[in-house]
């Protein structure tokens, strides 16, 4: 098992990002809550690391917290809930904010994530009931300002939030709704996330 990675950031594309290491570039998918802390391509950065081995392929997820990484662990333990659907959990709530959806039994909050229904939601806050202990911590959220243009940075975030599970239309709207004074992707696809959570 891979525990972390520790290199140079050379591209990050969301939900993917790439960290070479002594000549290696490793490709590592992460979820938006990672994305907001990543340093500029070119700068050194740590990850931990969670390595998924399929049939098909073995996929190596990265996290900027240990609570980041428990959370995804232990949902990977739910049953239904894939390393997609755990990925676009924490992309679309906090660690906090999960762990209060489990305590408080709040379904309908967990049901505004990308591919959560009903059922799943009630599944998650009965399942991850005894779990959420080792997942409680703080996430940082400090959005790097690097990034292309307005332009490239909105079709980045847009690509970003489509393979997180979200529609199509339903971006393309609510990236309408984000100030034209916002340019990194980061910060684009938080002020997205953050007027899907309202809705």
């Amino acid at each position: 098992m891979i525990g972390h990675l520790k290199g140079i950031l050379t591209a990050k594309h969301p939900p993917g990002l790439v960290i070479e290491v002594q000549g290696v570039g490793y490709e590592v998918e992460a979820p938006m809550s990672t994305f907001y802390d990543l340093p500029a391509v070119g700068d050194p950065l740590m990850l931990l690391t969670h390595l998924v081995v399929r049939e098909d392929a073995h996929v190596l997820y990265g996290f900027g917290t240990e609570a980041e990484r428990s959370l995804f662990r232990g949902l990977l333990k739910v049953s239904g809930v894939g390393a997609k659907m755990a990925l676009a959990i924490l992309s679309g709530i906090s660690v906090e904010g999960f762990v209060l959806c489990v305590q408080q039994q709040d379904h309908a909050s967990l049901v505004k994530v990308p591919g959560i229904g009903k059922k799943t939601a009630e599944r998650l806050v009965i399942e991850m009931r005894d779990r959420i202990d080792g997942a409680v911590g703080t996430a940082a959220f400090n959005p790097s300002q690097s990034g292309g243009g307005a332009a490239d940075s909105r079709g980045e975030a847009f690509s970003a939030l489509v393979s997180l599970g979200y529609k199509p239309a339903e971006v393309s709207l609510m990236l309408k709704k984000v100030p034209e004074s916002v340019i990194s992707t980061e910060e684009i696809i938080r002020g997205v996330l953050q007027n899907l959570a309202r809705k």
